[in-house]
């Protein structure tokens, strides 16, 4: 995992620069979506967490939840399209689980992914310059300093 300016860039992930949300292949072949380190930080505390129902079709760039903070309430755009398969019903009782480990505990749910080859080249992979230089970016231009 790499540390830039005090956010983590795990390295085993892909990235959707657009939402801020990561991908996550599994073994199985279905792949883990969350939110980045970055994306819960600038939401700040997170109230509510509503997720696409299971069985659900998502497509690549379209909400696969909505997110509630005090002063904020909107979607977050999924990394791949696929089909839901698992939710995280661990957030609806405690949505901070985002803020505090959105890599880990806070992922929001696993698709059967419809497209996964093609739009593993729309995403940047974890543990390259490029996401670095990425993620530098997204804090230098959404991070009030």
């Amino acid at each position: 995992m790499v540390n830039v300016e005090g956010f983590e860039l795990p390295d085993d992930l892909y990235y959707w620069q657009k939402g801020l949300t990561w991908a996550k292949l599994e073994p199985d072949g279905r792949v883990r979506v969350g939110l980045t380190d970055l994306g819960q930080r600038i939401a700040g505390k997170i109230l509510t967490v509503r997720i696409r129902a299971k069985g659900a079709k998502i497509m690549q760039g379209k909400p696969i939840a909505t997110i509630e903070t005090a002063k904020w309430v909107g979607p977050l755009e999924s990394p791949i399209s696929g089909v839901i398969e698992e939710v995280n019903e661990e957030l609806k009782s405690n949505p901070g689980l985002l803020n505090e480990d959105p890599y880990g505990r806070g992922w929001l749910a696993v698709l059967k992914p419809s497209n996964l080859d093609e739009e593993l080249k729309k995403l940047i992979k974890g543990g390259t310059s490029e996401a670095v230089e990425w993620y530098k970016n997204e804090i230098k231009s959404r991070v009030k300093q």
